[in-house]
């Protein structure tokens, strides 16, 4: 299986050539906790976000990602947290993701139960111990600590 996935990402990098777009959104609720996704491909919690599909803006992607993977809505964009291109930085494919942090509003819900398991809100002080998905502790812990990154 190993083998095969080695494979695969070898034909991706030819097909692409280049590095893929995507993001991770940190919504943040009113009462101020920020809300993760657990992903169904490898059972962590991490920041909900995805891939810019074609002839789609980085906005455009966070609204639709945001509605997909939790049932929030975007209030409004408040802040760039950074741009993350580490080839390693995402273990299937070598992607940029840029990182912004939204006001969110509505019921948490899961829309695309082939991507995400569950939607919880935490508190900043109290995030789900352990490793987050991808490069996601890195990016909250930039939010957190009000850095804007470029990585």
């Amino acid at each position: 299986m190993k083998r095969l996935w080695h494979f695969a990402q070898a034909v991706l990098g030819i097909v692409f050539h280049h590095p893929v777009i995507g993001t991770s959104i940190i919504p943040r609720l009113p009462d101020g906790r920020i809300v993760l996704i657990r992903r169904r491909d490898n059972g962590l919690w991490g920041l909900p976000g995805g891939m810019v599909s074609w002839g789609e803006d980085i906005p455009t992607t966070i609204y639709r990602e945001l509605t997909e993977e939790t049932g929030l809505e975007v209030v409004k964009i408040t802040r760039l947290v950074g741009v993350y291109s580490a080839p390693d930085r995402d273990p299937r494919i070598h992607s940029i993701c840029v990182v912004a942090e939204v006001e969110a509003q509505g019921t948490m819900q899961i829309n695309d139960p082939n991507e995400v398991t569950d939607v919880q809100a935490f508190y900043p002080t109290a995030l789900p111990p352990g490793k987050l998905s991808h490069d996601h502790e890195q990016q909250l812990r930039d939010y957190l600590n009000g850095l804007v990154t470029l990585a």
